[in-house]
């Protein structure tokens, strides 16, 4: 199995090398024979190649690798796309059309949470919606006809609205049966209400899962005040971005918080942390680098789950539960969560823990 791995930028590079460590110990420990190849991205490759990401790097992960492990990118410091700034995390999810953004918040009862009770995950459709870098064939979703007027445009199509519905709904039946679409349809009469009628479409096609429909600014106040509730969230681009975030921070950190983008047809997968690349702490190895390393463990366990492979599920769930025994630990957190470890160490105790670990846990 190869997997592609692009540190980019920030903390990318500190959080990449505590995520490889921890892989690798899966690695050698369930016999999954990954191979690592690193591409350059970001500023390293904008310097290199006058592009933040190259069109070859995207047709090579999209035919001869199994998966990606993707860092951080500074994408707001990135000069016009016109002169090479491309956003690298768009040009994935497009270029690989990793449709579905799946994003679980789950607090843990040993480290301070504002959340009691939450386990939930948001599937966050991420081709389309309000991103002006993903919504045109050509060219950009946003425009000013004058120095004093700016607008945007938004797309919804039914083949996205459907595409991610089926996954929230599959990812239903395998947890506790309850999906919750999030909109503003009193609002966005047209593009939210189509994503409504593919929702109630798609439910249809699973008469065992409980389905509700919660207006976006009601849905944020009622995550804050009863999170335990929810189980799926389906939701558009923008929404979900938004509600993810959200979840997670108040799960404990956005640091903690794992993230894919996938295409179940294709079978690509891309891990992805949830947070940016915090250039004011970069190189100074102090970052949380829990996030990507859950997200290769859900990237791991997604490959298994469509490949049948069950080593591969074996070794996401380690990781996983490694993550959780080391940060049980007061000592063994890192500063954002109230620790003092350093991210290098931080990532050396999960993968010694990983390959510590009993078959059977």
């Amino acid at each position: 199995m190869r997997l592609m791995v692009l540190p980019c930028d920030g903390i990318g590079p500190e959080i990449m090398g505590a995520t490889l460590d921890v892989v690798r110990a899966a690695n050698q420990k369930f016999d999954l024979g990954i191979s690592f190849q690193e591409e350059a991205s970001g500023f390293e490759s904008l310097k290199a190649h006058g592009t933040t990401l190259r069109e070859d790097v995207l047709d090579r992960a999209r035919t001869q690798f199994d998966g990606v492990i993707l860092g951080t990118q500074s994408h707001m410091d990135y000069p016009p796309v016109a002169e090479g700034g491309r956003n690298v995390s768009a040009g994935f999810r497009i270029g690989l059309d990793l449709y579905a953004n799946v994003r679980p918040a789950r607090s843990r009862d040993f480290l301070p949470n504002k959340a009691p009770g939450m386990d939930l995950v948001i599937m966050r459709e991420a081709t389309e919606g309000f991103y002006p870098d993903r919504n045109m064939y050509k060219g950009v979703g946003e425009m000013m006809p004058d120095p004093d007027m700016a607008l945007s445009i938004r797309k919804i199509t039914r083949q996205g609205s459907l595409r991610i519905c089926r996954e929230a709904f599959k990812l239903a039946m395998q947890r506790d049966k309850k999906v919750a679409a999030i909109h503003k349809a009193n609002s966005f009469l047209m593009t939210d209400g189509l994503f409504l009628e593919c929702f109630r479409q798609v439910a249809k096609e699973f008469p065992g899962v409980q389905t509700e429909e919660l207006i976006v600014d009601a849905f944020a106040a009622l995550l804050v005040r009863q999170p335990q509730n929810y189980d799926v969230v389906v939701a558009t681009n923008f929404y979900g971005d938004i509600l993810s975030d959200l979840a997670s921070e108040l799960s404990g950190s956005l640091g903690l918080a794992g993230s894919i983008n996938a295409n179940a047809e294709t079978g690509l997968c891309c891990a992805q942390a949830q947070h940016g690349s915090a250039p004011d702490i970069a190189g100074k190895n102090i970052a949380n680098p829990t996030s990507l390393i859950l997200s290769a463990a859900m990237m791991l366990s997604w490959l298994g789950e469509r490949r049948g492979v069950s080593k591969l599920m074996e070794a996401g769930a380690a990781i996983s539960e490694a993550v959780d025994r080391v940060i049980d630990v007061p000592q063994n957190r890192t500063r954002d969560i109230g620790g003092s470890i350093d991210t290098d160490a931080f990532g050396q105790l999960v993968a010694s823990t990983v390959s510590d670990l009993s078959l059977a846990a």
